[in-house]
C-alpha cells in the first residue's frame, strides 16, 4: 500500500487469553489481528500477531510511525504473586499498617470472611525511627544508621524491592528521601519506591499498599518491557513505545517503568476510550460499556462522551461485589467493575449443587475444552459452541478449528450429568449463568454512580461480548445493544484515541474560602509546569498541552470526599462550592446539608492533542460464510435450539436489515440477534440491535 499520505499506528493489547492488534492509518483501521496470548513470553504474542498483521497489508515495520501498548501484566503479577520479595519501612509504631489495613468487614454477616493478604509479610514490615507533622516540620530526622543497617540484611535475606512509607511524607518527604539515600549508599542493587514520589495523598494505608504495589512490580514490568523492546527492535521497528496507562492516557516507556503501578488497568481502560470514541460518532454520548474477553468482562458507564474516573482501584477482591474486599491502590483510573467471567472462564457445580461459571478461567493454555489443546474442563466458549452460537469451522477467520466433541464432552461430564439435564440445557444455564452475574454487576455499578441502567444503550465489544450482549441487555433492561466494527479486538482502537497524558496529584487540606483565584493557581502550577516537561520530553509543544484540575473535597465532618471538576477559577470559592453541589446531588440524588466544605487533594491531568483516528473502517468484502446460510442455534423463542439465518458481517452495508434469529460472524467476533429481535447497519457499520424488535 502507499504510505504517501498515510501515518500507520497500531495498537496492541495483551489479554489474558488473546492478545489483539488493530493497525491505523489516515484514512481508518485497514488490519485487526488476534493471536492467543503467551503466559511463558508475553512479548512474544506481541511480536508474532505484529509481524502477521503487517505482512498482510504489506507494510513494513519500519514504515510504522507509532505503537502503543496495554497488558495485564501488572494485574496478573498480583493476582498470582509473581512479583519480588518485597519489605516496606514505615514511622516507628505503624508497621502493621498493612495488616490492620481499615479495621472495617466488608460484609458483617459472613462468617467466613476472607480477607486479602497483603503483598508485603509482616516479618518484612519494619518501624523506622523518624517523625514528620502533619503541617510538614521535621519532629525526628531519620535514623540513617539504622536504616544502613536493615538495608544490609535485607540484601543479604534475598529482598530486592523496598517499599518507604512514613507518615505524612505526601506533606514534606524529606525523611523518606534520606532514607532513600541512605538504602542506596550501602545496597544499591535494592529497587526503592517512596509513598512521596508514588502517591503523596493522605492516609497512610491506602498510600503503603499502592507504594508497595509499584516496586512489587516493578522488576516484572522492566524485564518485560526490555524483551518487547528488543524484540521490536529486531523485526525493524525502531521508534518509541507508548503505553496506556490506568487513567487513559498514554506515557513513554520510561514513565511506565518509574511508575509500573500506572499500567494496573490499562487494557481495560483501552475498550472504556474506544467505546466512548465511537459513542459519540454515533451520537450515543451515553452508555454501558462492555467488553467480555476470554478471561474478563469489564463493564464502564459513559458520560458525556467519557469514561467515568475514580481515583482510588482495588485489585485482588475477595468478593468482586464487595468493596473493601481487595487491595487498595489511590491511582487514577477509568471507573469501571470487572467480573472475572470470559469465554475461558471455568463452569462447575458447586457444593450446594448450583452451578456457576468463573473466575477460574482455562486461559489460553490449555483453554477451552474445544480449543482442543488439552483442556477438560468445561467453559463459557464450549458452551457457546454447544449452543450453536459459534461456527467451529470460522472461529478466528478459520484459523484455529474448534472441537464440538470435545465441548460436548467436558459440559456433559462435569455438568449436565451431574444436574441430572441435557447437553443443551446445561450449555445454556452456563451461558444464562453467565449473562446473569454480568448483568447483576453492570446494575450494580450503575445505580452507585447515580445512572438508569435501563434507559442505557449496552455497547458490546470483546471476543465474547458480542454473544453475550443480548443476553445481558435483556437482564439489565437495557433495549439497545451498539456492536462496533472489529468488535473483537476494539480496545485498540481506544489505545489509537488516546493522547499522551500525565496526572499529579498533591495533599493540602484548605477551606476555600481561605484561598483566593492567585493562590489556587499556584498550588495547581507546580503540577502544570512538570505535566508540560514531561510532555515536551515525548515532542509535545507546551502551547497543545492542555491541563484538566479537579479536587478532592467534602463536606466538613465527613469520612471520605468526592471529585470534582474546577473549569475556571475567576470565581473561586464560589465556583467550587457549585460544582462540589452538582456533584454531590449527581452521585446521592440529592442535595447535600448547608454544611461548609474543605478541600484534600489537588489534581492535574496533562495531556497533550487527541490523535486523530477515523473509526469507519475500509470496507472488506468476500468473507467465507454467505448471506442466507442457516444452522441451529439457541436463538428462537425462550432460547430454544431454532434454525437461525447465518450472515457475514463483511457482506453487510449500511442501512441492511438483519432479523432475528439470526447469527452475524466476523473474523475476531461473533453478534446473536435473538428471535424477535432485529438489527440495522449503521452508517459507520456498527450493528445495533433493537429488543424491542422495532423495525421488522
Amino acid at each position: 500500500m502507499s504510505l504517501d499520505d498515510a501515518r500507520i499506528r497500531i495498537g496492541v493489547d495483551i489479554g489474558g487469553t488473546f492478545t489483539d492488534l488493530s493497525i491505523s492509518s489516515e484514512s481508518g483501521i485497514i488490519a485487526v489481528g488476534k493471536a492467543l496470548t503467551t503466559p511463558d513470553e508475553p512479548a512474544r504474542a506481541v511480536e508474532e500477531v505484529i509481524n502477521e498483521a503487517l505482512g498482510r497489508v504489506e507494510v513494513r515495520p519500519d514504515q510504522v510511525g507509532e505503537i502503543i501498548h496495554a497488558t495485564t501484566l501488572v494485574t496478573n503479577a498480583i493476582l498470582e504473586r509473581k512479583g519480588e520479595t518485597t519489605a516496606l519501612l514505615m514511622t516507628e509504631g505503624f508497621r502493621d499498617t498493612l495488616g490492620l489495613a481499615t479495621e472495617k468487614r466488608y460484609d458483617l454477616y459472613d462468617l467466613n470472611l476472607q480477607l486479602p493478604v497483603p503483598l508485603v509479610p509482616r516479618w518484612l514490615c519494619f518501624d523506622i525511627p523518624e517523625r514528620t507533622h502533619s503541617d510538614g516540620s521535621i519532629a525526628k530526622e531519620v535514623d540513617l544508621d539504622h536504616v544502613r543497617r536493615l538495608a544490609l540484611e535485607l540484601q543479604e535475606a534475598g529482598v530486592h524491592a523496598v517499599a518507604i512509607c512514613f507518615l505524612h511524607s505526601f506533606t514534606n518527604p524529606e525523611n523518606e528521601l534520606a532514607a532513600r539515600r541512605a538504602i542506596q549508599d550501602v545496597a544499591p542493587s535494592l529497587r526503592v519506591a517512596l509513598s512521596s514520589d508514588v502517591s503523596p495523598e493522605v492516609r497512610e494505608y491506602e498510600r503503603a499498599s499502592t507504594t508497595a504495589a509499584s516496586v512489587y512490580v516493578q522488576d516484572v514490568v522492566g524485564r518485560y518491557l526490555d524483551d518487547l523492546e528488543q524484540r521490536l527492535t529486531r523485526i525493524g521497528y525502531d521508534r518509541g513505545l507508548l503505553l496506556m496507562l490506568s487513567h487513559g492516557g498514554v506515557a513513554t516507556v520510561d514513565t511506565a517503568r518509574h511508575h509500573p503501578v500506572k499500567l494496573l488497568e490499562s487494557g481495560p481502560a483501552a475498550g472504556a476510550l474506544a467505546a466512548a470514541a465511537f459513542g459519540a460518532s454515533a451520537e450515543e454520548p451515553d452508555l454501558v460499556s462492555f467488553d467480555m474477553g476470554g478471561t474478563t468482562a469489564k463493564l464502564c458507564l459513559v458520560e458525556d462522551g467519557s469514561p467515568l474516573k475514580a481515583q482510588s482501584f482495588e485489585v485482588d477482591r475477595q468478593d468482586r461485589m464487595h468493596p473493601g474486599s481487595g487491595l487498595p491502590l489511590k491511582l487514577s483510573t477509568i471507573d469501571m467493575v470487572e467480573i472475572g467471567v470470559g469465554g475461558g472462564s471455568i463452569a462447575r457445580v458447586d457444593s450446594l449443587g448450583l452451578l456457576k461459571a468463573g473466575p477460574q478461567s482455562a486461559g489460553a493454555h490449555p483453554g477451552p475444552a474445544c480449543y482442543g489443546r488439552g483442556g477438560e474442563l468445561p467453559t463459557v466458549t464450549d458452551a457457546d459452541l454447544v449452543l450453536g452460537y459459534l461456527d467451529p469451522e470460522y472461529f478466528l477467520g478459520g484459523s484455529m478449528a474448534l472441537d464440538p466433541g470435545a465441548a460436548k464432552a467436558a459440559i456433559e461430564t462435569h455438568i449436565a450429568e451431574p444436574l441430572g439435564l441435557s447437553l443443551e440445557k446445561a450449555a445454556l444455564g452456563i451461558h444464562q449463568v453467565v449473562n446473569e452475574s454480568m448483568a447483576n454487576a453492570a446494575r450494580v455499578h450503575a445505580v452507585e454512580r447515580g445512572k438508569d441502567p435501563t434507559k442505557l444503550p449496552l455497547f458490546a465489544f470483546g471476543g465474547a461480548g458480542a454473544v453475550h450482549a443480548s443476553g445481558v441487555a435483556r437482564r439489565l433492561g437495557s433495549s439497545k445493544v451498539v456492536v462496533p466494527p472489529y468488535a473483537g479486538v476494539m480496545s485498540t482502537a481506544g489505545l489509537l484515541s488516546a493522547p499522551l497524558a500525565f496526572d499529579f496529584v498533591r495533599s493540602r487540606r484548605a477551606f476555600p474560602p481561605d484561598l483566593s483565584p492567585g493562590a489556587v493557581s499556584e498550588i495547581f502550577a507546580p503540577m502544570e509546569t512538570e505535566g508540560e516537561e514531561l510532555l515536551g520530553s515525548a515532542g509535545v509543544a507546551a502551547s497543545d498541552v492542555n491541563h484538566e484540575r479537579s479536587i478532592d473535597a467534602r463536606l466538613i465532618g465527613q469520612g471520605h470526599e468526592i471529585n470534582v471538576k474546577l473549569d475556571d477559577l475567576t470565581n473561586w470559592p464560589q465556583s467550587a462550592r457549585e460544582s462540589f453541589d452538582a456533584a454531590y446531588t449527581h452521585l446521592f440524588g440529592r442535595s447535600g446539608p448547608p454544611v461548609e466544605i474543605e478541600v484534600l487533594r489537588w489534581r492535574v491531568i496533562s495531556s497533550g492533542p487527541r490523535p486523530g483516528l477515523t473509526l469507519r473502517p475500509e470496507r472488506r468484502t468476500g468473507g467465507q460464510v454467505a448471506a442466507g446460510a442457516v444452522r441451529t442455534a439457541a436463538l428462537g423463542p425462550d432460547s430454544q435450539m431454532t434454525e437461525s439465518s447465518i450472515y457475514d458481517r463483511y457482506l453487510l452495508a449500511p442501512g441492511d436489515t438483519v432479523n432475528g434469529p439470526a447469527v452475524v460472524q466476523e473474523r475476531e467476533s461473533t453478534t446473536l440477534v435473538p428471535h424477535g429481535t432485529s438489527c440495522v447497519v449503521c452508517d459507520d457499520l456498527s450493528l445495533v440491535i433493537d429488543l424491542n424488535g422495532a423495525g421488522r
